[in-house]
């Protein structure tokens, strides 16, 4: 199936969301995601949700506003680091299976196994054989996950390589967010059509009707966030679940029981107090 990115498919708009239009309606969104991960629970529903692009896209600040308000017990983000000698030993797929959601849970892929099809593949990390036992195989381990019954959601965040120069210049300029910048972040600005095409190739192989990709336009952030929240809601048949009817006991009285003397415990300063 052709690229939803470049195929004929609908531009972003270029206006930028309101903050306040953002906020409102992020917050409403949310309380929706709310509701959803009640219905799961109650409903023994398993979702996965997998965030894919180009790095600097948006993928981390959207999971942050999709999980925002969400049991993280059930709710889970798995962000998996470079394999190990022993995992990289396995089946390639078997150290992401570990991650899949049980029943009542939802887990989103901060990058998934779909990495073998974008970095290991444009930077060499795997070997070609590797590389097309990984397109041929994708298909059909996906089309296992939902046969079995899991919801899959694929999202591919698209950024233009002026807006990715630009966050990339912010992140370089700012201690607190240079930790997201790495070697290979900064690579990926000379491999710009490299992954481009890795991308588009991935979207011919993986792009099927049980599982298909869906593109966020993610150079305004805002827009992508809530474009993206709004469209995994529509996918999700959730409802709303009664919620069971809590109330407050009464203080009881007092038995006796005193208070460990203060001086007895170390407290943490009041450094409030300082400011």
């Amino acid at each position: 199936m052709a690229s939803k990115e470049t195929h004929g498919k609908p531009k972003a708009n270029g206006k930028r969301l309101p903050k306040d239009v953002y906020e409102k309606e992020l917050y409403r969104l949310q309380a929706e995601v709310v509701k959803m991960q009640e219905w799961a629970r109650t409903s023994g529903a398993r979702i996965v949700v997998i965030f894919e692009g180009r790095d600097a896209a948006g993928k981390g600040g959207t999971i942050a506003r999709v999980t925002a308000y969400l049991n993280p017990r059930t709710a889970r983000i798995a962000a998996l680091p470079k394999p190990t000698e022993r995992e990289a030993s396995q089946w390639y797929f078997q150290r992401y299976i570990a991650h899949l959601p049980a029943a009542g849970e939802i887990t989103l892929f901060d990058r998934s196994w779909y990495n073998r099809a974008g970095v290991e593949h444009v930077m060499g990390f795997c070997t070609k054989q590797e590389y097309a036992r990984f397109m041929h195989q994708c298909p059909i381990f996906e089309r296992m996950l939902v046969e079995d019954g899991i919801l899959l959601r694929k999202y591919w965040f698209s950024v233009s390589d002026e807006e990715q120069q630009r966050r990339f210049r912010d992140r370089l300029d700012d201690p607190m967010r240079r930790w997201k910048l790495s070697p290979m972040d900064l690579e990926s600005i000379t491999r710009w059509e490299d992954y481009s095409r890795a991308k588009d190739e991935m979207f011919v192989q993986t792009d099927i009707p049980e599982a298909p990709w869906y593109v966020v336009h993610s150079d305004d952030k805002r827009r992508a966030r809530v474009n993206m929240i709004a469209h995994l809601l529509s996918t999700i048949p959730y409802h709303d679940v009664p919620e069971p009817t809590l109330k407050l006991p009464e203080r009881p009285g007092s038995t006796g029981y005193i208070r460990t003397p203060l001086d007895m415990q170390t407290f943490v300063p009041d450094h409030a107090a300082t400011l």
